[in-house]
């Protein structure tokens, strides 16, 4: 009996057509990106089996597609697209078209093999897009009072009934979030737990249920790369660099920060952790970067072991 060959299929996602390339086959086409396109799509790679799916995440360009992939069920995973220009560079390919795109995210799927991730239910989607949606009432609100310190005097009531009235548009999308987390009780439970810990407030722990599904399913060193907090070595024969922080989830990272700004002044176990990095002569900003490792760990644990806040087990997480 011969073992049937392993292939992978690479999708480059624009919105008006879906360039699909396999690999080794060497096959390449291409179908438009409407209904009528995803379901002849997906009937051929159902007929087809492939090992792994490779699409990167376009700004929402690509949730349609990993959707009808995903409930096929075909194995699909959704990466980021730094890691795709990052491996583009290492193989040496500077040509850039649709077709090659494609045939390069198959290339990466047989070469990097990215773990398949089960896509976030409805609820889950739902939850993500109202904070998404906060977040840029959070920007339009900055922007909007940076304004008005400059503006002139006919200007400032306009600007003053706008701020007003985003901060009445944050307070209804906070009444929202935190309504659609109480409804179930999987993420009650866990908004429970994250915020017993002091510094955790209902923008982070929403976060985090919505952004960081893996939190409490990985190690502390998994979840610190996910999120971009882990020092990264930047070593070269007897060159020593500095250790650096990059990549992962930004805009986990940058709730996270705010929230660990707020832990270093009223969390004992992170207030105590800073104070030493700085007595130890680091920098504020490496010290703060460090405690939102801490912080992230411990949170981690906590979920990972169904565990409130203690603060004698957080000193040893």
């Amino acid at each position: 009996m011969t073992t049937p060959t392993a292939s992978f299929v690479g999708i480059d996602v624009s919105k008006h057509q879906l360039d699909v390339a396999v690999r080794p086959r060497g096959e390449t086409w291409t179908v438009a990106h409407d209904e009528a396109g995803l379901s002849a799509l997906v009937a051929r790679l159902r007929a087809l089996a492939p090992t792994l799916i490779v699409l990167e995440a376009t700004g929402g360009l690509e949730v349609a597609l990993a959707g009808a992939l995903a409930t096929a069920p075909l194995p699909v995973a959704v990466v980021n697209p730094r890691q795709v220009r990052d491996f583009a560079r290492s193989t040496g390919t500077l040509a850039k078209t649709d077709r090659l795109d494609a045939q390069l995210l198959a290339q990466f799927a047989d070469t990097v093999r990215p773990e398949p991730r089960p896509l976030p239910d409805a609820q889950a989607q739902e939850l993500t897009a109202l904070l998404q949606r906060r977040r840029q009432l959070v920007e339009m609100l900055t922007a909007e009072k940076n304004r008005l310190t400059f503006a002139s005097r006919r200007i400032r009531p306009q600007l003053q009934a706008h701020i007003e009235w985003l901060h009445k548009q944050l307070a209804q999308f906070d009444d929202d979030l935190r309504q659609l987390v109480h409804a179930s009780p999987l993420w009650r439970e866990k908004d429970d737990l994250l915020r017993s810990a002091p510094g955790v407030g209902p923008v982070l722990s929403t976060t985090l249920l919505a952004a960081l599904p893996e939190l409490g399913r990985l190690t502390r060193h998994q979840i610190a790369a996910l999120v971009g907090v882990a020092p990264l070595n930047r070593d070269s024969g007897t060159l020593r660099g500095r250790r650096t922080v990059w990549g992962g989830r930004a805009h986990v990272r940058a709730v996270l920060y705010m929230s660990t700004l707020v832990a270093t002044r009223h969390n004992p176990v992170v207030a105590a952790f800073y104070r030493r990095l700085r007595a130890a002569g680091k920098a504020p900003k490496l010290a703060l970067t460090a405690c939102m490792r801490k912080l992230l760990t411990i949170l981690n644990a906590m979920l990972k072991h169904h565990t409130h806040w203690a603060p004698v087990s957080a000193q040893h997480a």
